[in-house]
């Protein structure tokens, strides 16, 4: 597939597509492809706060929309299903495009190009292979945008693994980067805006216990990423931070390394409740999203009361 995929993309023109408040896996995956063949990078719903930092840094150009009629294909990112897509997400309805991702698999992608392994710890390792199966490099921009996904969606390797770390080190060695270049790619001062939200985040704070986890549940208008890895770092085990736009709401969740490591996938998690709801969600084992239509608190209770569900699915006795 990845041989194939390199081999399109070195004809005609495409538009590389990833999913709103895009982190920099996305953005980067999607720079890697667009800066080393032709087409520009699409964010409907914008960047996150890293993404900008890295975006600003890198010189990396985003638009939120494109012309169809002159784009040869679409490459969709880094995106578990099409309601990340926002206005785009009619998208995931075509057969014909390319989806590249490595969250767990989403029967909701109609495309037959369909790409997923979620044995990658970042979609950029998979960008990255599909640039090497093209007989092509990455700039060195690039290198540095791919190995600023990878640490971010590693959580700077703490749920990586030996493949990330050997790509990551390759890249590294070939474009002679080194560590704190890399770095220094996603370092930045947290404003005072996101300073405050954290604070607010703490301020809303719910929390309750589940056997010897404590989950939290909070509630906000921005930085909601911030704010539930804020809620981690104060104690909580599971947390999990909404926002409510009109009628539309945004959930990010985070979780310690403990309840990792016995077996929590908060991506998915938040995939059911989606399906239950009629939303999107999905994401890695410590962090994950959910977004749509719908009242954020009742499902944020619904996040809890699935969170405690999990956990005793896996305790030794299955209470």
């Amino acid at each position: 597939m990845k041989s194939a995929l390199a081999k399109s993309l070195l004809t005609g023109t495409s538009a590389f597509v990833i999913h709103g408040n895009a982190d920099p896996d996305a953005l980067g995956s999607a720079y890697a492809l667009s800066s080393t063949f032709c087409g520009p990078i699409i964010a409907p719903g914008g960047l996150d706060r890293n993404s900008k930092v890295v975006a600003e840094k890198l010189k990396i150009e985003v638009q939120d929309d494109f012309d169809e009629v002159n784009i040869d294909r679409v490459v969709i990112l880094d995106t578990s299903g099409p309601e990340q897509l926002g206005k785009l997400k009619y998208l995931g309805e075509d057969e014909s495009m390319f989806i590249i991702d490595h969250h767990t698999r989403n029967s909701a992608w109609r495309s037959k190009n369909y790409y997923c392994d979620d044995k990658k710890s970042s979609c950029c390792e998979i960008a990255y292979e599909v640039v090497k199966a093209s007989g092509k490099e990455l700039s060195r921009n690039a290198a540095l945008a791919v190995l600023a996904g990878i640490l971010t969606d590693t959580g700077h390797f703490h749920y990586g693994n030996v493949h990330s770390l050997e790509t990551f080190a390759s890249i590294m060695k070939h474009h002679e980067i080194g560590m704190s270049e890399a770095l220094q790619t996603i370092e930045s001062r947290t404003d005072l805006s996101e300073k405050i939200s954290q604070l607010k985040g703490a301020q809303r704070l719910r929390f309750i216990r589940a056997e010897k986890f404590i989950i939290a549940t909070s509630f906000g208008s921005a930085f909601e990423a911030s704010v539930s890895k804020s809620l981690v770092n104060l104690g909580a085990d599971m947390a999990f931070v909404g926002s409510q736009r009109g009628s539309h709401f945004r959930i990010s969740a985070r979780a310690s390394q403990e309840a990792v490591d016995m077996g929590i996938h908060l991506g998915k998690l938040l995939e059911g409740v989606g399906k239950e709801t009629s939303n999107g969600g999905g994401g890695h084992p410590g962090a994950a999203g959910l977004s749509g239509e719908g009242d954020v608190r009742r499902i944020l209770d619904l996040c809890v009361h699935r969170s405690k569900k999990a956990i005793r699915s896996l305790l030794p006795d299955g209470k």
